[in-house]
């Protein structure tokens, strides 16, 4: 039986009908994976990885060890160039996920004296890294530049003589599907010598010509300290990677928890992640599933003005587009309507986000059909009149 003090945290999620369960994926139109353009499902990349297990001769179903002892297989530093080279960056290192990626980057980095800037809607994985550090963290309000400055000039004047000054965002945010003045961030971070800190796992596979992420497209790679990639959302795989400059990769292998006390993706995980990364830099940039992303997500716009929801949708350039429909009832019977109209469109709540900023949360695929963009809409109009 659970303890009380566990007991009565559940007994508060079912008494605010919040409470969370595992359920299986449907057949529903897909309005809810993160798998942005389809590639779980694209046969030629599960072929290529099978000819690269076998040209590398791994026939391992596991690692066998974290990849200081003996995971460290041959197709490792084959991917890891692979994903460098794709986001124009000197180096790339490999954790297992996107959250074992955040907590061993900001849990070895972040030093006592340090302090580290925040976006206020940034993701619970960093929350978490900076959590298990030792400096002192602040949050600055969402997307807010003014506020970022303020914060900035407070660390310049408050920080250890030793301290480092970070500033961590997100190039598009997973519960909104905005994006930050990337470019006005970067500028503050070198006026106040800061080191900024990007998670892209939302823009990975999605923003920029191949996908390269809002980093590389903007040309900022050189006044990024550290990016992160993922690979479970928009490439279709699994894992995720830090990009940087090689001391901070040697400094990660040396510090990052989440790296050394785990063990190593296996060959055919690793040789997934470079079979997606290839795919995706072979497709021509007019024809690509990243070019029909991004039509997708003008035409989706379009149809939130033609059904007159923009009072609704947070403005968003992303394939995540979000609906705010406050209050966890009516968000999850909204939710309900669609489902039986055969649309999957999650629901999301508090504690998630904010209470009483419940929402209705779109991802868009290239799959997708202009249609099902339409029609979507047209019952949320509806159910909100």
């Amino acid at each position: 039986m659970l303890p009380p003090k566990l007991q009565k945290k559940l007994a508060a999620r079912v008494k605010n009908d919040s409470l969370r369960s595992l359920t299986q994926s449907s057949e529903l139109v897909d309005l809810a994976s993160n798998d942005y353009l389809g590639l779980s499902k694209v046969p030629e990349i599960a072929k290529t990885a099978s000819t690269l297990l076998k040209a590398q001769k791994q026939t391992a179903h596991g690692a066998g060890g974290s990849r200081l002892l003996t995971g460290n297989h041959s197709l490792y530093p084959i991917c890891e160039q692979t994903v460098a080279l794709f986001h124009n960056r000197q180096s790339a290192l490999l954790f297992n996920s996107g959250y074992d990626a955040n907590i061993g980057f900001f849990q070895a980095v972040l030093q006592r004296g340090d302090i580290i800037l925040f976006d206020q809607y940034i993701h619970a994985s960093i929350r978490d890294g900076i959590q298990m550090s030792h400096a002192k963290a602040y949050k600055f309000a969402h997307n807010q530049l003014d506020d970022l400055e303020k914060q900035c000039q407070w660390a310049r004047d408050n920080k250890a003589p030793d301290g480092q000054l970070y500033i961590v965002t997100e190039a598009v945010f997973s519960m909104d599907g905005d994006s930050p003045d990337l470019k006005a961030i970067a500028h503050l971070a070198t006026r106040y010598q800061g080191l900024l800190i990007v998670d892209e796992a939302h823009a990975t596979g999605v923003l920029g010509k191949k996908g390269e992420g809002l980093v590389a497209q903007l040309g900022l790679e050189d006044q990024v300290f550290a990016t992160l990639v993922t690979f479970g959302k928009a490439m279709g795989v699994h894992g995720a990677a830090i990009l940087s400059d090689y001391d901070l990769r040697t400094y990660l292998i040396n510090f990052a928890r989440s790296l050394i006390y785990t063990t190593a993706l296996p060959p055919h995980s690793v040789a997934m992640i470079v079979a997606a990364y290839r795919y995706l830099g072979a497709q021509g940039s007019s024809v690509s599933p990243v070019a029909q992303l991004e039509q997708y997500i003008t035409y989706f716009k379009q149809q939130i003005t033609a059904f007159q929801l923009e009072a609704y949708f947070i403005a968003s350039d992303s394939a995540i587009q979000v609906a705010v429909i406050p209050g966890v009832d009516r968000v999850k019977a909204l939710s309900r309507k669609l489902e039986q109209k055969g649309y999957d469109v999650k629901p999301i709540l508090s504690p998630t986000v904010t209470e009483g900023q419940e929402r209705l949360r779109f991802c868009l695929h290239s799959f997708n059909r202009p249609n099902e963009f339409r029609d979507v809409l047209q019952a949320v109009a509806k159910a909100l009149m």
